[in-house]
């Protein structure tokens, strides 16, 4: 009996956690309004890359950002831990992998998933400035 009671009220502790938690961040949310040319870049560790983080951090989770490629920029064959969305904005964000290659303009949208090799660039005379939005911490890892 006097165990039922202890696991009764880890559960109960657990749920209340929960639900405290869940109530923060709900009172956390907010509208939020970034105009991709007004956007305030900061350069990635990446040469070439600059980025507006719009919500999370790419460095510790899921993210979005407005990132910009300059022309010519070249990341070389590579693979990210998960999985990355794209919409391009302006110039072109070039793409290639075992199926083919890509030249994804504005208006246009690429999902890549986690794992998958895969080349990427910016267009050689306008680059590209892109909404990317990751489910998880964003890495480059170079393929073998």
């Amino acid at each position: 009996m006097k165990k039922s009671l202890i696991v009764l009220a880890v559960a109960a502790l657990t749920i209340v956690a929960a639900l405290v938690g869940v109530a923060q961040a709900q009172k956390d949310k907010k509208v939020i309004y970034v105009s991709s040319a007004q956007a305030t870049y900061k350069p990635s560790a990446m040469g070439g890359v600059s980025q507006q983080v719009l919500v999370g951090d790419p460095d510790k989770g899921s993210h979005a950002t407005f990132t910009k490629f300059v022309p010519g920029y070249d990341a070389g064959m590579h693979t990210h831990t998960n999985d990355v969305s794209i919409v391009v904005i302006k110039g072109a964000y070039l793409y290639k992998d075992e199926a083919g290659e890509r030249r994804v303009g504005p208006g246009e949208y690429l999902f890549v998933p986690g794992g998958h090799k895969h080349w990427s660039g910016g267009d050689k005379t306008e680059g590209a400035l892109f909404y990317q939005q990751g489910s998880g911490k964003f890495d480059l890892i170079p393929a073998k």
